[in-house]
């Protein structure tokens, strides 16, 4: 057997690992987020957003529709890769892994194609969710698209860091509470920057999730706080440097080997 087909096979198992984990204990992985979803469109859509009205030219509640299925996309991405890698080191089942044929960058793909899935998955469906509370339009059905997978794939990243990092399980939440969450809620999910003082508005700026936000806006509405296809640009090159620079952590043994 060729050294690819055992690298195909290796990656088949991996992903086929985190799905069957996604599926599994789905009480835990798809039901919550579609209810905490389901009550921000309801408080948040419904009742504050009868009294706000229109805004910036679409009911309110159009408007935070793509904001809080960028939130969901967000969290969950990040939080399944860093419990599922962080499972597999505490477990020692990561040891199996490094002494078998597979190689880093298999690894590195496997966790991030299961984040992924999962974050798309979590899209798919609180936009469903939103058509009971919304008429949803797209506007570009290509940079809707892409930014989801685009955003999936960061924060898959980022939570595969944070699980190489992390040095007990409380350490795994501690971005997604303290760091991820107020980032999100600050990312203009419920309100544009434009609204903002200035200064306000140029350290709102320095926000990703802000600009992931305003171009899922823009997929939705034709709306947008910043240009989208140069931040799609530089977030898809963010996404190259950190796809590297975790490689290199995974094959240098960074967080696993003792």
């Amino acid at each position: 057997m060729s050294n690819n087909n055992i690298q195909w096979i290796a990656y088949k198992t991996v992903l086929y690992r985190e799905l069957h984990r996604i599926f599994r204990i789905w009480k835990q992985t798809l039901l919550p987020p579609a209810i905490t979803i389901s009550l921000y469109f309801l408080i948040f859509g419904n009742f504050i957003g009868q009294r706000i009205g229109q805004f910036q030219g679409v009911p309110y509640i159009n408007f935070i529709v793509p904001g809080l299925i960028m939130m969901a996309v967000i969290t969950n991405s990040f939080g399944n890769v860093v419990a599922s890698f962080y499972g597999v080191r505490f477990q020692k089942n990561i040891e199996e892994m490094q002494v078998s044929p597979m190689s880093s960058a298999v690894m590195l793909l496997g966790y991030i194609t299961g984040g992924v899935a999962r974050g798309m998955m979590i899209g798919v469906i609180v936009t469903f969710i939103s058509l009971f509370f919304s008429k949803l339009t797209i506007f570009s059905l290509g940079v809707t698209i892409y930014t989801m997978v685009l955003t999936s794939t960061l924060f898959a990243l980022a939570g595969l860091i944070n699980a190489i990092f992390a040095k007990s399980f409380d350490d795994t939440t501690i971005v997604l509470n303290f760091v991820l969450t107020p980032l999100t809620y600050l990312g203009g999910v419920f309100y544009s920057i434009k609204m903002l003082p200035p200064i306000w508005k140029k350290i709102s700026l320095l926000n990703p999730i802000l600009h992931l936000v305003s171009i899922f806006r823009y997929g939705f509405l034709g709306i947008a706080d910043v240009p989208v296809y140069e931040t799609l640009t530089g977030l898809t090159l963010l996404i190259i440097a950190l796809g590297i620079w975790t490689h290199w952590l995974l094959k240098k043994g960074v967080g696993i080997r003792t």
